[in-house]
């Protein structure tokens, strides 16, 4: 049992680090925090927990692998991803500009909540369609995890490690959506906009640019 505790901790060590570095998830979150709201955002980050799960699975289930050995299925799952993160930045720069007084935003951005079906499905989407996590993990689980360790309980890793990201990304929503906090973004008008547009172009466009190896 000790031995499953170490790797578990190595595991959850490395992950942590991971999960806190920026990238199109932190990017969807916040942008899901200030144009639509918490609840929002905390059902794309529940999203993004999801797809995480969907990772891990067909890491341990080996199909990690032949993803990571396919020239055609990597490019295949890297341009899908970098389509998605490019239609969000374009869709983020057509946004209309945030200029209203704290209240109208207030009242306008209640009327701009998207459902929590299509906030879960944008956080699953951007994470599934990123290659990157299909590497990370096979590195990651290759690394730590003995290839003697029962799949349950490689299982079980991957659960914790989705319940860990999904806390920190409610923290994040929280965060942002602290209603100072969200003011300052709100007052920046058209150009918080015209920022994670970029971002999100800028992220596509490294994904696109990516190797497999």
């Amino acid at each position: 049992m000790s031995h499953y505790m170490y790797e578990f901790l190595g595991l959850m060590a490395v992950f942590s680090i991971m999960i806190v570095s920026p990238g199109a998830d932190f990017a969807i979150v916040v942008r899901q925090s200030i144009v639509h709201g918490r609840r929002s955002a905390i059902m794309t980050s529940f999203g993004i927990g999801s797809s995480l799960l969907f990772h891990i699975s067909y890491t341990i289930l080996g199909l990690g692998l032949l993803v990571s050995k396919s020239l055609l299925l990597f490019s295949m799952l890297k341009w899908a991803g970098a389509a998605y993160l490019v239609y969000l930045g374009i869709k983020a720069l057509r946004a209309p500009a945030m200029e209203a007084p704290a209240e109208i935003v207030k009242d306008a951005m209640d009327e701009k909540k998207i459902s929590d079906g299509r906030s879960f499905l944008m956080g699953f989407v951007t994470n599934a369609l990123n290659p990157k996590p299909v590497l990370f993990f096979l590195s990651l689980f290759s690394a730590l995890v003995s290839h003697e360790t029962p799949v349950l309980v490689q299982a079980s890793y991957g659960v914790f490690m989705a319940i860990a990201l999904i806390a920190w990304f409610v923290a994040v929503s929280t965060f942002f959506t602290i209603q100072s906090v969200r003011d300052r973004f709100v007052s920046w008008g058209r150009w918080f906009n015209r920022i994670t547009g970029m971002v999100f172009i800028g992220l596509g466009i490294k994904l696109a640019t990516s190797q497999a190896s």
